[in-house]
C-alpha cells in the first residue's frame, strides 16, 4: 500500500503550521448569472464516509430529502495505490462508479481543469452533463442544500439554517471550523512543536468553551438543531476513534466531557447522524493510510463503541423534548 501526503508542500508553512489548502471550485448554486442551476436529478455528490466535510453534505441531504435529487457515489475509505493523494470506487463493481464511469476522483477533476495540481478532495459535486466537478466547497456546499435547493426540502423539512440565526450561526460555524473541525488537523499535521502545541491548545480551548455552553442547553443554538450542530458533530464522532491517539490531541477524550458526550450521543441516535456515521471506514482510514506512523498497518481494536447507543438525558434541556428540528415557518 502507497503512502501518500494528505498535505501538499505548500500546505505546510516553514514554520511547520499545517494551511489548508484553498478550494478550487467555487461557484454557488442559484438562479443568478454564472452560478449553477439548482436542478433535479443533475448533480452527483462523491464523498467518502471518513472525511468529515463529507459527511456534513451526506447528514444535511438526508435531513433535507435531497436522496431523489441529488445522487451519491461512494469513495473507499483506502486510498488507491498511486503516487499522489487520489480517492478511489472500489466498493462499486469492476471498481468504478456505476453513473460516471470513473475509477478515480482525480478523472473528474482533471475534465473540469486538465491542470488542476491541488489534493483532490471530497466532497466534490459533478455535473453529470459534463462528468467534470463543478463544486467543492465543503465549507459552504450544505449552505446550498439549506438556501438554493429550497424548493426540493421534503415535506416538513428541517429549517437548519434559519434566517434570524443566520450571522450567529455564520459566526459560530467560523470559529467551530478553525478551532476545532481544522484544528485537530493543524496539530495532525504540524511539522514543528510550536504550531503541534498551539493546535492542540486550539482545540481544548474551544472544546472547554462549548461543553459550558451546552451545559444549559440541548443544542447549539437551543432547542433545535442548526447548521452548527452538524459541523461540529462530525469531529465529535471521529475524536475518540482517529484524532485523539492519530492527531495527539491526546488531553481528554470525547467521554470526558460530560455535556460534549451526552450532546454527541443525542445527535448520533438521529439516522441522518449515525446511519452515515461509518466507524469501521473512519478508523481503517485514519489508521491504516493516513498516518506514517503505523507502518505495520496494525487496525486499533478500540475503543468501544457500544457506549454511543447509551442514554444521554440531554431532552431534559429543552422545552420541546419532542422535537430535535424546528420546520420552515412560512
Amino acid at each position: 500500500m502507497a503512502v501518500v501526503d494528505h498535505v501538499t508542500s505548500n500546505e505546510v508553512k516553514a514554520s511547520g503550521k499545517f494551511e489548508r489548502q484553498p478550494n478550487r471550485f467555487v461557484t454557488p448554486f442559484g438562479d443568478g448569472e454564472g452560478e449553477l442551476p439548482v436542478e433535479k436529478g443533475r448533480y452527483r455528490l462523491l464523498w467518502a464516509p471518513v472525511c468529515p466535510w463529507a459527511n456534513r453534505s451526506i447528514i444535511v441531504r438526508e435531513l433535507l430529502g435531497l436522496e431523489d435529487v441529488i445522487s451519491v457515489g461512494t469513495l473507499d475509505p483506502i486510498r488507491p495505490d498511486v503516487p499522489w493523494s487520489d480517492w478511489s470506487f472500489t466498493l462499486d463493481e469492476n471498481d468504478r462508479d456505476p453513473v460516471l464511469g470513473i475509477k478515480l476522483l482525480s478523472e473528474a477533476y482533471k475534465k473540469a481543469d486538465p491542470d488542476y495540481s491541488g489534493r483532490f478532495t471530497v466532497p466534490a459535486v459533478v455535473d453529470l452533463e459534463t462528468g467534470a466537478v463543478v463544486n467543492n466547497d465543503y465549507f459552504n456546499l450544505t449552505l446550498y442544500y439549506e438556501t438554493a435547493f429550497r424548493k426540493f426540502h421534503k415535506k416538513d423539512a428541517p429549517d437548519l439554517y434559519p434566517v434570524e440565526l443566520r450571522d450567529e450561526i455564520d459566526s459560530l460555524n467560523a470559529y467551530i471550523f478553525h478551532d476545532i473541525n481544522n484544528g485537530v488537523y493543524k496539530a495532525g499535521f504540524a511539522q514543528s512543536q510550536e504550531a503541534y502545541s498551539a493546535a492542540y491548545k486550539l482545540v481544548f480551548d474551544a472544546f472547554d468553551t462549548l461543553e459550558e455552553r451546552l451545559s444549559d442547553r440541548r443544542f447549539l443554538f437551543g432547542d433545535y438543531i442548526t447548521e452548527s450542530d452538524i459541523r461540529l458533530y462530525v469531529t465529535l464522532a471521529r475524536f475518540d476513534v482517529a484524532y485523539f491517539n492519530g492527531f495527539r490531541v491526546n488531553k481528554k477524550m470525547l467521554k470526558d466531557y460530560p455535556n460534549l458526550w451526552g450532546y454527541a450521543r443525542d445527535l448520533y441516535e438521529e439516522h441522518a447522524f449515525g446511519g452515515n456515521t461509518d466507524f469501521d471506514a473512519i478508523k481503517k482510514h485514519y489508521h491504516l493510510c493516513c498516518l506514517k506512523t503505523n507502518p505495520k498497518n496494525i487496525l486499533p481494536l478500540g475503543p468501544d463503541l457500544s457506549i454511543w447507543k447509551e442514554p444521554h438525558e440531554r431532552a431534559r434541556l429543552s422545552k420541546d423534548p419532542e422535537h430535535k428540528y424546528r420546520v420552515y415557518n412560512d
